[in-house]
């Protein structure tokens, strides 16, 4: 009687409950939505508030965290096949109310340049489209602490999925030479990657996995490390990136985690392409063998991201593209 109720029900059955509930709340928000110049609904949620909206001359915001639906679909999907693990992939009526939901709205909000390209890919207009990335707190993510010049150690923060690269992450790091290296996973770790992993042998056997970690004590971890990898097969705007910035950490990111919005390639951090083990492991071990430009590469981080601003900042920005719709209505 231990376990959560959800995880006595199938995939399907879960994925019926979510798909309910979503049209639930988009239900319910669609009737009971006051008269307002701009509604702005996360996607998968908000079809019938934002027709509600437009039809008492409003304005409908789709808010979409992550790349373009079928996109995501689509990528997850490959990989799953690559890795040979089952692939229950997202309900054909969450991608059918998704789809709708950008054709509906006036506007579509994303958080990176790698997510408004997807829409595009997809054939989305892109005069509906508007990039809102994600602030950072900085009065909770700030250095605590120095990493040991004598060790080299390596961070990775996030679910441990399919979905964010820890496969090529393990691959890369086997290759680092070093005399004292570590990898450190804080966050949940999928049982079945894990299996997969040690069944293929590319799990390494000094790899350490903390789970998750409150903030406070995330920042320390993040201050400590020499790099953060975050080598994500796809997702919107990876908080984590700016967080580890701020800590004055070094990131190696794919340009699939919205990086190439947070830094610059090779001055503030490293971005490569997806599933490419080579390039990981090449970015690793030349922060390994020049610590004196890894250090200056942590400082021009912090820098940068004490700049882009907070989360003020991005209700800011939030508000001037409301602004400007309404105006417009």
């Amino acid at each position: 009687m231990g376990f959560p109720w959800k995880h006595c029900l199938s995939a399907t059955a879960i994925q019926n409950w979510e798909n309910f509930n979503a049209n639930a709340f988009g239900n319910w928000v669609g009737r009971n939505l006051p008269d307002s110049d701009v509604y702005v609904g996360l996607s998968g949620s908000s079809l019938l508030a934002g027709k509600s909206a437009q039809a008492h001359g409003g304005k409908y915001v789709c808010d979409r965290g992550s790349a373009h639906i079928r996109f995501q679909d689509q990528l997850l999907r490959e990989e799953h096949t690559l890795w040979d693990i089952p692939y229950i992939g997202i309900d054909p009526r969450a991608i059918a109310r998704e789809v709708a939901e950008y054709a509906q709205a006036d506007c579509i909000t994303v958080p990176s340049g790698f997510v408004r390209q997807s829409f595009l890919d997809q054939g989305v207009d892109g005069a509906k489209l508007r990039i809102l990335p994600y602030g950072v707190n900085l009065s909770r993510f700030h250095p605590t602490a120095a990493p040991d010049p004598t060790r080299y150690d390596v961070l990775f923060v996030g679910g441990m999925s399919l979905r964010k690269g820890v496969q090529y992450l393990v691959q890369a790091y086997q290759k680092l030479q070093h005399p004292a290296k570590s990898l450190t996973f804080v966050g949940a770790p999928s049982p079945e990657l894990m299996d997969t992993l040690k069944a293929r042998r590319l799990w390494p056997t000094d790899a350490r996995v903390l789970g998750h970690m409150p903030q406070p004590e995330l920042k320390n971890i993040m201050s400590r490390s020499h790099v953060m990898v975050l080598p994500s097969i796809e997702e919107g705007l990876a908080m984590v990136q700016a967080q580890a910035m701020a800590c004055a950490c070094p990131v190696i990111a794919s340009a699939n985690t919205g990086s190439q919005d947070l830094f610059a390639n090779g001055r503030e951090g490293w971005t490569v392409s997806i599933r490419d083990v080579h390039a990981l492991a090449d970015r690793m071990q030349h922060l390994a063998d020049n610590p004196s430009e890894r250090d200056a590469m942590g400082q021009l981080a912090l820098q940068k991201v004490s700049g882009l601003g907070g989360w003020s900042d991005y209700g800011d920005r939030a508000i001037s593209i409301y602004r400007e719709l309404a105006l417009h209505a």
